[in-house]
């Protein structure tokens, strides 16, 4: 090979190693832009699936841990910019903070509570809205307690604790029919809601509360009589009750009726509507001398005070037993017509005579006195028939017997008759059985002889 071939040969071959290094560079400087455009897009798609966690996960944290949040960090700047302030000028920029004493001054006070104040006794301040002074009707859903033990009744006192407020009132229990009519209960319902109209407080609807029947003194089967929640502040819910009018139709016309004391009577029921009292009596229990605070006692129940008074309930007089006064009928004689007279037997025939009664005793005859000699003669005498009853009693006996007897000879003398009897008829039907056959066989064989 010439040397000029062998010397191109050789920078060819190192051209295309120099073309193949500057490939390999490129590729390389290919793959490490691609890696870091890869990091891009992840690190932007992490950035963006954070702000996305941020702003819709709620990591089981709620509004109101939100809320919490935010006002602990606004508590703990204020606390950072008042921390060198001292208590006077710090309370005009954020008022009274938790935890300090402080000093109240309430106006208009009973001087009771002043001079039966009781350290032992611990009372609680809270503050009312502006609209929560007023007092109206207020409807309420409640339930009886499960525990309570007795179910309540309607215009019994009943004892609430509403808000800041502890008051006895009047209520009236109602329920809503299909139709939208409120109905009057006279007891709470069992195991159900039923609704309540009282005079008390303006509270807010949603506001719940608690009934007691009483809170005098310390009792072991102390309980909850009833709880609920306020529904509305509303005057125009009417209640209604039945009235229920019992009557006698005296006059009936077209369209109007007099109604007397008849036999049929009249049920008109209609619906009258009741008026709810108006009683709001606050317990005054802060007011009491001390070591007395637990003996308030406001308006009794009906129960309670037919109780102490020793009032009983009278008795329906409807359902009281009576004696019972039937009077005497009188049934005109029976007619019964001669033809039937005579064609009914003698025991059904009508009796013309009357049955003797009773012989008066001045008619009776009276008991006749013996003398000795005619005892003795009577003695005598019943002597005798005693024993001729005797003789013939036994003589009787022996008849009976003999005749016994005799019917025992004479039926066994009748079952012999009526043996021989049986067996001279068998005799008899065979010797005629045989005549009969011989007479059958004489007439065939002149039959075949023909």
């Amino acid at each position: 090979m010439p040397v000029w071939k062998r010397r191109n040969r050789k920078r060819q071959n190192s051209e295309s190693d120099d073309d193949n290094d500057d490939e390999g560079e490129e590729s390389l400087v290919k793959v490490d832009d691609d890696e870091v455009q890869k990091n891009k897009r992840l690190e932007k798609k992490r950035r963006l699936k954070e702000r996305f966690d941020a702003e819709y996960d709620d990591d089981d944290a709620t509004y109101f841990d939100d809320l919490k949040e935010e006002m602990q960090k606004q508590a703990e700047l204020n606390r950072a910019e008042f921390e060198d302030v001292d208590d006077e000028t710090r309370v005009q920029y954020e008022g009274f903070r938790p935890g300090m004493y402080v000093r109240l001054e309430i106006s208009p006070l009973p001087c009771e509570f002043v001079t039966n104040f009781d350290p032992h006794y611990p009372i609680i301040l809270g503050g009312l809205g502006s609209n929560e002074g007023n007092v109206g009707y207020l409807q309420m859903r409640l339930k009886k307690h499960r525990w309570y033990e007795r179910i309540l009744k309607t215009r019994d006192p009943l004892i609430l604790s509403l808000g800041w407020r502890r008051f006895q009132t009047i209520p009236l229990y109602h329920i809503e029919d299909h139709n939208g009519r409120h109905r009057l209960l006279k007891y709470t319902p069992q195991h159900m809601h039923c609704g309540a109209s009282i005079w008390g407080p303006i509270t807010p609807q949603g506001t719940g509360f608690l009934a007691v029947q009483s809170v005098t003194g310390t009792k072991a089967n102390f309980r909850i009589a009833a709880t609920g929640v306020i529904l509305d502040l509303d005057k125009s819910v009417t209640i209604v009750k039945k009235l229920k009018l019992i009557g006698y139709p005296y006059k009936i016309f077209k369209n109007t009726c007099f109604v007397k004391c008849v036999a049929d009577i009249v049920f008109l029921r209609s619906w009258y509507p009741v008026t709810v009292p108006q009683l709001y009596n606050p317990v005054t229990s802060l007011l009491l001398p001390v070591g007395q605070k637990d003996s308030w006692s406001g308006m009794r129940t009906m129960g309670q005070l037919k109780r102490d008074l020793g009032i009983r309930n009278k008795p329906n007089t409807d359902s009281l037993y009576k004696p019972i006064s039937r009077a005497q009928r009188h049934f005109n004689r029976l007619h019964i017509p001669k033809e039937l007279q005579k064609a009914l037997p003698f025991k059904s025939k009508p009796k013309q005579q009357q049955r003797k009664g009773k012989t008066p005793k001045d008619l009776q005859r009276p008991s006749v006195i013996r003398e000795p000699h005619e005892r003795k003669v009577m003695a005598l005498l019943h002597a005798l028939s005693t024993v001729n009853n005797y003789k013939k009693k036994k003589a009787h006996t022996m008849q009976h017997a003999k005749h016994k007897v005799f019917l025992e000879q004479k039926k066994k003398e009748d079952e012999a008759k009526l043996k021989r009897q049986k067996e001279a008829q068998k005799k008899l039907y065979r010797v005629m059985g045989q005549m009969d056959k011989k007479k059958q066989r004489s007439s065939l064989k002149g039959a075949q002889d023909d």
